[in-house]
């Protein structure tokens, strides 16, 4: 049976999960390069949580706590593990961290045609918040 690690990014692994993300992330995000992934865990060291099977990269979740809210971002589970409890791992260390920090409630941003992430997440007891809307504005060109 192999074991499943759950533990904190470092420097040294931001390029792992960069490639990482294009097999088994959904969508692509602004800040997937080396320079966001390294001011992500410059701020905030524990951030970014990966969880290792057998040595291997199996998944990846953004636990950010700005002192306010708790947000999850970039949960990702690779195609070839997933339905194995990987997801359910990362986000109860996401959930334990926030807690330890004294957040009070997590949201998750979650791609609205994502239909098996809407199944993850609500599984993982979260709701989608109808009442609100995110709203971006690039600030680079």
């Amino acid at each position: 049976m192999s074991e499943l690690r759950v533990r904190a990014a470092g420097p040294e692994d931001l390029d792992r999960v960069l490639g990482f993300w294009k097999v088994a992330a959904e969508g692509t995000s602004i800040s997937d390069d080396r320079a966001g992934v390294e001011r992500l865990v410059a701020r905030d060291p524990g951030a970014l949580l990966l969880a290792e099977e057998d040595g291997e990269l199996a998944g990846t979740v953004i636990a950010g706590f700005d002192g306010w809210r708790c947000h999850l971002y970039r949960l990702a589970v690779h195609p070839d593990r997933r339905r194995r409890g990987i997801g359910s791992a990362l986000l109860a260390a996401a959930e334990e961290r926030f807690a330890g920090l004294g957040g009070r409630r997590a949201d998750a941003m979650v791609l609205q045609r994502n239909e098996t992430a809407h199944h993850a997440w609500a599984a993982a007891g979260y709701t989608p918040e109808e009442r609100w809307r995110r709203w971006v504005k690039p600030l680079t060109g």
